[in-house]
């Protein structure tokens, strides 16, 4: 049986590619999808991908992701700074969670170098543009298959 994993993403990212392209890349969220998806086919786990920019959409996502998926990868973008029910929804679903952003938001404007959400995920990927995500899909792999 193929493991089954979540990418949440947060406000905005639906975006890529037309917003702040010093930041975010030019990767367009569809490409970004395609090559995630690509990643999890070769490693023989089954992806769902999903965005909003609605946080209460985002908390009822993460809830309903206990009974049906082993593990999660979250970018919630400006949700991180500033969202307690997110953080709290994380922390009820008890499997591994990667916390994911595409810039270091620890070398950015001083609101967003704090992670409301970081003290409840297994681990952390910053800075390394939309190839972070293809890092944390390797890295949550060999952690539900318990190599790390």
């Amino acid at each position: 049986m193929n493991n089954k994993i979540i990418i949440i993403n947060g406000p905005n990212l639906n975006l890529l590619g037309e917003r702040e392209q010093s930041q975010y890349g030019t990767v367009t969220f569809d490409s970004l999808k395609q090559k995630c998806l690509k990643k999890a086919t070769e490693l023989k786990i089954d992806v769902v991908f999903f965005q909003s920019n609605i946080e209460g959409e985002i908390v009822s996502k993460i809830q309903e992701a206990r009974n049906n998926f082993d593990g999660m990868i979250i970018n919630a973008a400006g949700f991180t700074h500033t969202s307690v029910a997110i953080r709290d929804a994380l922390d009820i679903f008890k499997k591994p969670i990667i916390e994911l952003h595409i810039s270091n938001i620890y070398n950015r404007e001083e609101f967003r170098q704090k992670s409301l959400i970081s003290d409840v995920v297994t681990g952390g990927i910053f800075g390394l543009g939309s190839e972070g995500y293809i890092l944390a899909i390797i890295s949550l792999d060999k952690i539900l298959k318990n190599e790390n």
